[in-house]
């Protein structure tokens, strides 16, 4: 507990960020519009998320052949996710692999986790893709939302969260953070009580839902019903353009890829919390002097509940 005082005490203290932003992968760009694109460009899509040094290396007939679809298509991929055709979608891939063997020390760790792999190439794979998960969140984070949503979730008279299967815990951490500093908050998972909750939602609240697909039914119930209510709404999704995203006032992505045997279902959760931490900081920031009583406070409060080190010697 002491730790969560120290991070929001210190804030102020912390180095200055360097100035400039790493560039956003463009594999990250086109996995948060995968959804989106038409069924032939998806295709494509997919080809550039699984083998980006394959389609760099690759011309637009030979692709286009891969993908079963015609070049068209491709040009229409391309504009689709911001360039302005295919030549500079392979010159950006190449740049980009380039980095990436740079990084990695020429390693290929950031490739799916096989049957064969040993304990060893796992370790080393999913720690790779966690590390990744945070980073390219951080790269992409819109910081003009995040200041939106900070301001709405430090002014709200209420927070509600809403989260089902793995978003549910990282729902209850953020609500646990906010708890801590006096905020009142709740985080919900069931369906029937996400949806009572919204009910009684109202103007000067916020609801938040958490779903890494964007596609989870029940949340997205949860916020149209808050949304109604004339609630600020806010949804966390990897992917900015999936359903979620149409009953949220604002929206906060992250960038995380799911793998085999869904190791990257602890990367999307490490992206979530990231995200999190980021709001909940911010918050803390502008509330500083209330935060700071009610950390002290609870710290006091917890503080007895830690086992004293000589008395685990007897």
């Amino acid at each position: 507990m002491g730790a969560a005082f120290a991070t929001v005490y210190d804030v102020s203290d912390a180095p200055a960020p360097p100035s400039a932003t790493p560039p956003l992968s463009t594999v990250v760009r086109v996995r948060s519009l995968l959804p989106s694109l038409p069924p032939a460009e998806r295709r494509v899509a997919q080809r550039v998320i699984d083998d980006p040094e394959g389609v760099a290396n690759s011309t637009i007939t030979e692709l286009a052949h891969a993908c079963g679809t015609s070049e068209t298509t491709v040009i229409r991929f391309c504009r689709a996710i911001g360039f302005t055709g295919y030549p500079e979608l392979r010159l950006t891939l190449a740049t980009e692999a380039g980095r990436a063997q740079i990084a990695s020390g020429g390693r290929i760790v950031g490739s799916d986790i096989s049957p064969d792999d040993t304990l060893e190439q796992i370790v080393e794979k999913v720690t790779f893709a966690d590390a990744r998960a945070v980073e390219e969140t951080a790269a992409q984070l819109d910081v003009k939302n995040l200041e939106q949503v900070v301001d709405a979730v430090a002014k709200a008279r209420r927070v509600d969260i809403y989260g089902v299967g793995a978003s549910a815990f990282v729902a209850m951490d953020f609500q646990q953070k906010l708890h801590r500093i006096g905020r009142v908050s709740y985080a919900w998972s069931d369906a029937h009580i996400m949806l009572t909750s919204a009910a009684v939602l109202g103007s000067g609240d916020v609801a938040m839902g958490i779903s890494h697909t964007g596609a989870t039914v029940d949340t997205i119930d949860a916020l149209t019903v808050a949304k109604r209510r004339g609630v600020t709404t806010v949804a966390l999704t990897n992917f900015p353009r999936s359903a979620i995203s149409e009953v949220a006032d604002l929206v906060l992505t992250t960038a995380a890829r799911e793998t085999t045997f869904r190791s990257g279902a602890t990367a999307s959760r490490l992206a979530q919390l990231t995200v999190i931490d980021c709001v909940f900081v911010g918050v803390a920031q502008r509330t500083f002097g209330s935060t700071r009583s009610a950390l002290e406070a609870t710290y006091e409060a917890v503080r007895g509940r830690t086992m004293r080190t000589d008395r685990r010697r007897r």
